[in-house]
């Protein structure tokens, strides 16, 4: 088979696939224009006035869009109802974070920085709680803070005599 041929039909086939892949998960998502393969709703949105091309398509799609920034879908909330419809009124739902794969992969989901849900908030509790059973909030830590600062300043004084 010539190279050519192959190359092109390696790349067709690339195309399709991504073309299922948001087909298959627009489903449950807002309506919103139709994407690219690969490069999404990228050439649709302007880079310098992103707002206005962000109104400009919530006046056809309305206030709640669906946009794909590449591969990856993002829906978007457009005026002041919608944000709070959706943060104010459905606060619990819309409470979570996304995702980060390379700090899930190095963190495997555990930590307070990267974890999201319900393991967020058992580790936050847990965090908050040993924090204040260190101290924290107390004035008693000020004290020790400054007792270890004194032994510190000794142990330095010490090394520039020898």
């Amino acid at each position: 088979m010539d190279p050519v041929v192959a190359l092109v039909l390696c790349l067709s086939c690339l195309l399709l696939l991504s073309l299922w892949r948001q087909r298959s998960g627009r489903g449950k998502l807002p309506p919103g224009p139709m994407p690219l393969p690969i490069l999404g709703n990228i050439l649709q949105i302007d880079t310098k006035n992103i707002s206005k091309s962000l109104t400009d398509l919530s006046k056809a799609y309305g206030p709640v869009f669906t946009v794909y920034l590449g591969l990856r879908p993002t829906v978007v909330l457009h005026g002041y109802e919608a944000v709070k419809e959706a943060l104010i009124d459905h606060g619990e739902v819309f409470s979570g974070r996304g995702s980060f794969p390379v700090g899930d992969r190095v963190t495997k989901g555990f930590g307070i920085i990267f974890s999201t849900g319900s393991r967020w908030k058992v580790m936050r509790r847990f965090s908050l709680m040993t924090l204040r059973n260190f101290g924290m909030g107390k004035r008693s830590i000020e004290d020790r803070v400054q007792e270890e600062a004194r032994c510190l300043m000794e142990e330095l004084r010490k090394t520039e005599c020898e």
